[in-house]
């Protein structure tokens, strides 16, 4: 069942311009959710803001936002001021410029949208935009406002529609460069790769959604039915962790060998 459209507006380029609307691609609407509730009488506990030091609620006329410039210091701004500085919401996605599709890092896609025309007139330049991204190989760019920001974004085409991603700002991305550049630089073995490489080509299979299904969810569910149930819920197994061993080439080679041929007559194997 499609989702209602949370934003409908306009995809231009140029001079070609077409009704859209616009969902996100991804919910966590099936989630398992929690309320907190009160053991003794089994009410929901309501959370109210206090003040730190005196310990007594504050009134929503008293609440304030405040940026720490100090221990224990701040600058309060007011609502008018952070209204003034709001975008405003334009429902337009004009199309910038174009980059090459796979230029753009993982790393900065940040939550992706369907995006698809809002009637069967604009269908055709709809498609005339989607299908010359395809051809060429390129991704979109373009501003928005989303979600009370400004946000840049990336259109690609995907199957008969376009997949919008907010793209992260610059200073949300960290630079890897700070992070690994402290690893050993020197290839690994070369008996160990061949192996890890067989390894691979006996596991590697087709993508299934089901590879990413929530086990820690599934359980959950089992454990509320028993309960409304008054059943009591089995326990399950715990995972058995690996154990240390001593990191050498020798040890890892060995393992792998045993590894590959503990594989030969398994199941594992391409699809």
């Amino acid at each position: 069942m499609a989702q209602r459209s949370f934003w409908k507006g306009y995809l231009k380029l140029s001079l070609v311009t077409c009704r859209v609307a616009m969902t996100p691609a991804t919910t966590e609407r099936e989630k398992v959710r929690f309320h907190t509730l009160n053991r003794a009488t089994g009410n929901r506990i309501e959370s109210r803001y206090v003040d730190a030091v005196t310990g007594k609620p504050v009134k929503d006329a008293d609440e304030a936002r405040g940026y720490p410039t100090g221990e224990d210091k701040y600058v309060i701004l007011e609502e008018d001021e952070l209204e003034a500085v709001a975008l405003e919401s334009t429902r337009t996605i004009d199309i910038e410029m174009f980059v090459p599709r796979h230029s753009i890092g993982w790393i900065w896609l940040d939550s992706p949208h369907y995006l698809l025309p809002d009637d069967e007139i604009a269908e055709e330049a709809f498609a005339v935009i989607r299908d010359a991204m395809d051809e060429t190989g390129t991704a979109g760019i373009a501003r928005l406002v989303l979600y009370r920001r400004e946000r840049a974004v990336m259109l690609e085409p995907r199957d008969r529609g376009i997949v919008v991603w907010t793209l992260r700002y610059g200073d949300e991305v960290r630079d890897p460069a700070d992070h690994f550049a402290g690893i050993d630089r020197e290839k690994p073995d070369a008996k160990a790769l061949a192996l890890v490489t067989r390894l691979i080509d006996r596991r590697t299979t087709k993508w299934d959604p089901a590879m990413v299904q929530d086990p820690v969810q599934d359980k959950l569910l089992d454990i509320i039915e028993a309960r409304r149930k008054k059943q009591k819920p089995a326990r399950p197994a715990r995972r058995e962790e690996p154990q240390d061993t001593p990191g050498n080439v020798v040890s890892i080679l060995d393992a792998l060998r045993k590894s590959v041929e503990a594989e030969k007559g398994g199941k594992r194997g391409r699809r």
